[in-house]
C-alpha cells in the first residue's frame, strides 16, 4: 500500500494533533498541508470559523475544476472543521459535501488506490448516518467501475438491510435503487448462466442443473428490478435487463406492457430510449407496420436526427396512406438539417430518389412546404462550391446524390450541381448524364413545370 494510503489510515501522533484533522469517526488526513489554518482575503487574515471554511470550500471547488488533485486535497484540511460547526444546518450538510468532494479527489488523485477509497467510504458512511444509503450506493458503483462485482454486491446487500431513521419517500426510492442495482448484478450472472446454457445440449446431464440456476437468478433479478421501474424516472439499463428476461421466458405480453408503460406513461420524463426499446421489441415481434410507425412518430418529434429515422422513412414510404408519404419527405429533410448527418450517403440517396418520385407524383406543394423554410440556409449549409469540391474529393457517390438534390431544389444554375456536372468520371459518367436530364425535367425552379 502506498504512503498516501498509509497516511489516510494511520494513527495520529501527539505531534500531529494540533496540525491535523481528526473527525468524530477518527478520520485522519495528515498529508494535507497544515498552513491553511486561516485564509487570507483582501489582504486581511480572517479567523472567523464560517469564513474560513466557506473560503476553503471555494478553493477546493476551484482546484477540482482545474484537476489540481493534490491542491484540492490540501484545501480539504480546513474544510473538515465544518463537521464541528455550531450551525446545525451546516453541520448536517457537511458529511455529504465532504463525501462528494473527497470521493472525487480520491478517484483521481495519483497516489490514491482502491484500499484508500474503500476506507474513506466506510468511514464516511458512519459520519452523518442519514447519508449511509446514498454513500453505499455510490461506493458500490465505484467498485463496479473497477470490476469488483462481489464486493459491490456485498456492499449493496449490507445497505439493503440497513435500518435507521424515518421511512421517508426519498429513503424508499434509495432502497429501491439499491435493490435494482443488486438486480443488475444478478442479471449479469444470469446472462453468463444463459450463455452457458446455450452451449449445452438438452440431453446433457448438466443441462437441467444449469437451467434451474438460470431460472433462480432470473427470479431474484425480477424481484429486485420490478419495483424500481414502476417509479417515474429514467431506468434504461434496468428496463432493458428486465425485458430481456421476460422475453427469454416467453412472456411477450409482459415485456410489451413494461415497455409501453415506460414509453407512454405521462408520469415518466420524456425519454427517447423508451421509444427506441419499444420499437425494437415490436420489430422483433414482427408487429403491424402501423404500430411501429406510431412509436417512431413520437421518437421523430423528440430526436428528428436519430438513425432510426431512415427506417421510419421506409415504413412511411411503404404505407398506403398519403399523409404518411408526405411525412416521409418531411422526415428526410429533418434528418439532413443536422450537421452530424451531412455526410450520411443513405439519407441523401433516399432524399434524391424520393424527391424525384414526389415530383413525378404531382406533389410539388409537398416539396415547396419543406423547401421554403430551408431555402435561405441549406444552399450554404449543403450546396456551396466549397462543399462540392470537398465532397467530390472525399466521396464521389455522396457528391452525386447531393448534386441531384441540389439540382432539383435550386435548378441547373446551382454551383454545387454545375461543379459535379463538369467532373470527368468514367464510372459515374452515365449517372451524371441521367441526373442532368432529370433536373432539367423535374427541378422545382423550372418555369416549364406546371402541377
Amino acid at each position: 500500500m502506498s504512503d498516501f494510503s498509509e497516511e489516510l489510515k494511520g494513527p495520529v501522533t501527539d505531534d500531529e494533533v494540533e496540525t491535523s484533522v481528526l473527525t468524530g469517526a477518527g478520520m485522519h488526513f495528515p498529508w494535507l498541508q497544515t498552513y491553511v489554518e486561516t485564509v487570507a482575503i483582501g489582504g486581511k487574515r480572517k479567523k472567523d470559523f464560517a469564513q474560513t471554511t466557506s473560503a476553503c470550500l471555494s478553493f477546493v471547488q476551484e482546484a477540482l475544476l482545474k484537476h489540481q488533485w493534490q491542491q484540492a486535497a490540501e484545501y480539504m484540511y480546513s474544510y473538515f472543521q465544518t463537521l464541528e460547526d455550531s450551525d446545525s444546518y451546516k453541520r448536517q450538510a457537511a458529511p455529504e459535501i465532504i463525501w462528494k468532494l473527497g470521493s472525487e479527489i480520491l478517484f483521481y488523485h495519483p497516489k490514491s488506490n482502491m484500499e484508500t477509497f474503500n476506507t474513506f467510504a466506510d468511514r464516511m458512511k458512519n459520519i452523518g448516518v442519514m447519508n449511509y444509503l446514498k454513500i453505499s450506493l455510490q461506493h458500490a458503483l465505484y467498485l463496479l467501475h473497477h470490476g469488483m462485482l462481489k464486493d459491490a454486491k456485498r456492499n449493496l446487500s449490507e445497505a439493503e438491510t440497513w435500518r435507521h431513521g424515518e421511512n421517508t419517500s426519498s429513503r424508499g426510492i434509495l432502497i429501491n435503487l439499491i435493490q435494482a442495482y443488486k438486480g443488475l448484478l444478478q442479471y449479469y450472472t444470469w446472462s453468463k448462466k444463459k450463455m452457458e446454457l446455450s452451449k449445452l445440449d438438452k440431453d446433457d446431464y448438466a443441462y437441467n442443473a444449469v437451467a434451474q440456476d438460470v431460472f433462480n437468478h432470473s427470479w431474484k433479478t425480477s424481484a429486485n428490478i420490478s419495483a424500481l421501474i414502476k417509479i417515474p424516472g429514467v431506468w434504461d439499463p434496468f428496463v432493458k435487463s428486465y425485458v430481456e428476461m421476460l422475453e427469454f421466458y416467453g412472456d411477450r405480453d409482459g415485456a410489451q406492457e413494461v415497455l409501453t408503460n415506460y414509453a407512454y406513461d405521462e408520469k415518466f420524463p420524456s425519454n427517447p430510449n423508451a421509444h427506441i426499446y419499444l420499437y425494437n421489441f415490436l420489430k422483433r415481434q414482427k408487429a403491424p407496420r402501423s404500430k411501429m410507425i406510431s412509436v417512431l412518430k413520437i421518437l421523430y418529434q423528440i430526436v428528428p436526427s436519430h438513425k432510426l429515422m431512415l427506417e421510419f422513412h421506409t415504413l412511411l414510404r411503404k404505407s398506403e396512406k398519403e399523409e404518411h408519404h408526405k411525412l416521409g419527405l418531411e422526415v428526410l429533410f429533418g434528418v439532413l438539417d443536422f450537421a452530424g448527418c451531412t455526410k450520411n450517403i443513405t439519407a441523401w440517396k433516399y432524399l434524391a430518389k424520393y424527391l424525384k418520385k414526389t415530383l413525378m407524383g404531382n406533389h410539388l406543394a409537398w416539396v415547396q412546404d419543406e423547401w421554403n423554410s430551408r431555402k435561405n440556409w441549406w444552399p450554404s449549409f449543403h450546396f456551396s462550391y466549397f462543399w462540392a469540391k470537398s465532397d467530390w474529393k472525399e466521396d464521389t457517390a455522396l457528391a452525386c446524390e447531393k448534386a441531384f438534390v441540389a439540382g432539383l431544389l435550386l435548378g441547373k444554375g446551382c454551383r454545387y450541381f454545375r461543379y459535379i456536372l463538369k467532373q470527368d468520371h468514367q464510372i459515374l459518367g452515365k449517372k451524371i448524364k441521367r441526373m442532368k436530364r432529370s433536373v432539367k425535367k423535374y427541378s422545382i425552379v423550372n418555369p416549364r413545370l406546371s402541377y
